[in-house]
C-alpha cells in the first residue's frame, strides 16, 4: 500500500517540478531596457502590415514552445565618435570635423520594426558601425551647404542642420539621434588660421582704435566727471551749509518749544500748586467753618435759644408784675381818692425807707479811711464839740431839705401834727401774687 502512494507523491512532484520547468523556460520578463522579440507566429501591425513577430516593451509573455522564439534588442545609448577629413564645405574649402553622437534603436513602432528588420540578432559594434557611417554621410552633405565661417562661428546652427538632415536616414534603420555635438573644425590649407589672423589683426585695429577713442572719450568723461565732480563738491557744501543753517533754525525752533513746552510745564505746575493750595484752603476754610459752627455758632444758637426762653420767663415775670403794679396803682388810686389830700404825704411815708435805703447805700461806697477833727484855733476844744453839734444839726436840717424838696413836713407828720386818723397799710409793702423778686 505504501508503494503505489509513494509512485503517486513522487509522480505529482516530478509533475509539477516540470511544470516549474516549463513555466521557467518559456516565461519571459523584459526590463525597461530592452524589447523581446517573440518571432514565430504572423500578427498584422498598426499599419495593415502581416509581420511574422510580436514585440513586448517592458513586462512578461510566454513563449509558445516549438512554435515562437525570443530575440533581445537593447534599447540603451550607443555613443558614437564621428569624424570626417577633408570634407569640402560651401566655397570648395576643405575641412576636417570631430564630433560625439548619442544614438539608440527606437522603442515604439513603427521605427521599432524598421528596427527589428534590420538590426535582430545582430551584435552591437555593427549597429554601432552602420550608425556611424550614416552620420558620417549626413556629416559630409550638409558640410557641403555650409561655409567655413558658418560651421566654426555657429556650431549650433550647424549641429541642429546635422539633426534634421540625419533623422531622416536613422529613422529608416529605426534608430534615434539623441544627441550631437560639434568638437572641432580644423583645415589643412590654413583657411581658417587666416581667417582668424584677418579677424584678429581686425579686432586688434578696432581695438587700437576703440581705445584710443577709449581713451579719448574717458579723458573727456574725466575732465567732465572732474566737473562734475567739482560742481557736486560746491553743490555738497552748498547743501552741508544748508542743511547746518536749517539744522540751526531746526535746533532753535526745537529750543524754543523746549522752552515754551518747559515753561507751560512750569505754569501747569504753579497753576495745579495754587489749585492745590486754593482746595487746601477751601477745606481749611470749610474745616475752620465747621469748627467755627461747633465752638461758637451752635453755642452761641444755644446760647441765643437759651436767652430767648430767658426772656420770655422774664417777659412772663415782667408781665405778671405789670399786671400786679397795675393791681396795686389801682389800690393806690382808690386809696388817693378814700383819703383825699393825706394820700401824698402817706406815699411820701411809703417811699421813705427806699430813700433811706439808698442814701445809706451810697455811704457804704464813701470810704473813710481816718477823720481829721480841726480845732478852729480857739484853743478850747471845741472841734469835737463842734462836731456833735453839726451831726446832731443834721436831722433837722434833712427834715426841712424834705419839706423843701417835696412839701411834706416830714416832721410834723412823724409827731402827730397831722391827722389822727389811722393810716392804712403801706400798699408798697404788700407783695403781689405770683411775684418771685422783691422790688429795691
Amino acid at each position: 500500500m505504501p508503494g503505489p502512494i509513494l509512485s503517486i507523491a513522487v509522480v505529482i512532484v516530478v509533475f509539477i517540478l516540470v511544470i516549474i520547468g516549463l513555466i521557467k523556460a518559456n516565461l519571459f520578463i523584459c526590463p525597461p531596457n530592452e524589447v523581446l522579440i517573440f518571432s514565430g507566429r504572423r500578427r498584422q501591425t498598426a499599419d495593415g502590415r502581416q509581420v511574422g513577430y510580436r514585440v513586448i516593451k517592458g513586462g512578461r509573455a510566454f513563449r509558445i514552445p516549438l512554435l515562437e522564439r525570443v530575440d533581445r534588442l537593447d534599447l540603451r545609448t550607443i555613443p558614437l565618435e564621428v569624424e570626417i577629413t577633408n570634407a569640402y564645405s560651401k566655397g570648395g574649402i576643405p575641412l576636417s570635423i570631430q564630433g560625439i553622437a548619442n544614438v539608440k534603436i527606437a522603442g515604439d513602432e513603427p521605427l521599432l520594426g524598421n528596427a527589428v528588420e534590420r538590426f535582430l540578432s545582430k551584435p552591437l559594434d555593427q549597429i554601432q558601425e552602420i550608425a556611424k557611417d550614416t552620420l558620417e554621410g549626413n556629416l559630409r552633405g550638409v558640410l557641403a551647404t555650409l561655409t567655413p565661417e558658418e560651421v566654426n562661428e555657429d556650431r549650433l546652427k550647424f549641429a541642429q542642420s546635422l539633426i534634421g538632415e540625419a533623422d531622416i536616414d536613422l529613422s529608416k534603420l529605426g534608430l534615434m539621434l539623441d544627441t550631437l555635438k560639434i568638437q572641432n573644425v580644423s583645415d589643412d590649407v590654413g583657411y581658417l588660421d587666416a581667417i582668424g589672423r584677418r579677424k584678429t589683426a581686425v579686432v586688434h585695429k578696432e581695438a587700437e582704435v576703440a581705445e584710443a577713442e577709449n581713451k579719448a572719450e574717458s579723458m573727456v568723461k574725466s575732465s567732465d566727471s572732474r566737473r562734475r565732480g567739482e560742481v557736486a563738491e560746491a553743490q555738497a557744501q552748498l547743501e552741508i551749509v544748508d542743511a547746518q543753517n536749517e539744522l540751526r533754525v531746526r535746533k532753535a525752533e526745537r529750543e524754543g518749544e523746549s522752552m515754551a513746552a518747559e515753561k507751560r510745564a512750569q505754569q501747569a505746575a504753579r497753576k495745579a500748586e495754587v489749585q492745590a493750595e486754593q482746595e487746601v484752603e477751601q477745606e481749611r476754610l470749610a474745616l475752620q467753618k465747621k469748627r467755627l459752627e461747633n465752638e461758637v455758632i451752635e453755642p452761641a444758637r444755644a446760647d441765643r435759644e437759651s436767652a430767648e426762653l430767658r426772656a420770655k420767663g422774664a417777659a412772663a415775670n415782667i408781665l405778671q408784675n405789670g399786671l400786679a403794679e397795675i393791681e396795686v396803682l389801682k389800690q393806690k388810686t382808690e386809696i388817693w381818692q378814700a383819703t383825699g389830700g393825706k394820700s401824698k404825704d402817706l406815699m411820701l411815708i411809703q417811699m421813705l425807707p427806699n430813700i433811706v435805703e439808698q442814701i445809706a447805700d451810697m455811704a457804704k461806697e464813701i470810704q473813710i479811711d481816718h477823720l481829721a477833727v480841726v480845732d478852729s484855733g480857739s484853743g478850747n476844744g471845741g472841734g469835737l464839740p463842734g462836731l456833735v453839734n453839726q451831726i446832731g444839726g443834721l436831722a433837722p436840717a434833712f427834715f426841712e431839705s424834705i419839706k423843701a424838696t417835696t412839701g411834706v413836713d416830714l416832721a410834723q407828720t412823724l409827731t402827730g401834727g397831722g391827722s389822727s386818723k389811722a393810716l392804712p397799710e403801706p400798699v408798697g409793702s404788700a407783695e403781689p401774687a405770683g411775684s418771685t423778686e422783691q422790688s429795691s
